[in-house]
């Protein structure tokens, strides 16, 4: 996988850079729920955990928090679900947040003045990523009446 995403034919095809001028997807310009809040992004970003088989004498490097031996990958795509960014082969015990660090500091990953990738809580809090506030939880409402729509549902199958 690490060849695939990195080597040309793939990333010089399908990976482009988010540029200044780029337009604004019309499924964000022409949707109330999404315009004017997102009107500044270009898309989101997130790390991506691969199986990976590495040599025995490095494959405690290579074993994630989930449980198996990894490499993670961090991806940026933009709304209409092409890759604007990837960089892979680094170990499974490396955070989302230290690959997005690095991505930064090599200037490999360039966020345009005055835009934002989205993220999870993952990364850090900073310029150029909009993540969740920390410690709050999202979507109670919502999680709350699909419960009672599940069980409502049961009730009536239950008596016929």
């Amino acid at each position: 996988m690490l060849y695939i995403f990195a080597s040309p034919p793939f990333y010089t095809t399908h990976v482009h850079l988010p540029e200044d001028g780029d337009d604004i997807p019309s499924k964000i310009r022409n949707n109330s729920k999404f315009w004017p809040y997102f009107r500044d992004t270009v898309g989101a970003i997130d790390g991506s955990h691969i199986r990976a088989y590495p040599p025995s004498c490095d494959r405690s490097s290579y074993w994630n928090r989930k449980g198996f031996i990894s490499q993670n990958c961090l991806f940026v795509c933009n709304f209409n679900l092409e890759f604007t960014y990837a960089s892979t082969g680094w170990e499974g015990s490396a955070t989302d947040a230290r690959l997005y660090e690095e991505a930064c500091s090599t200037d490999d990953l360039i966020i345009p003045p005055g835009k934002y990738l989205l993220a999870d809580a993952g990364f850090p809090a900073c310029t150029g990523l909009l993540v969740p506030y920390r410690g709050i939880r999202y979507h109670l409402a919502e999680w709350g009446h699909a419960s009672v729509r599940c069980i409502l549902f049961y009730v009536v199958l239950e008596t016929f």
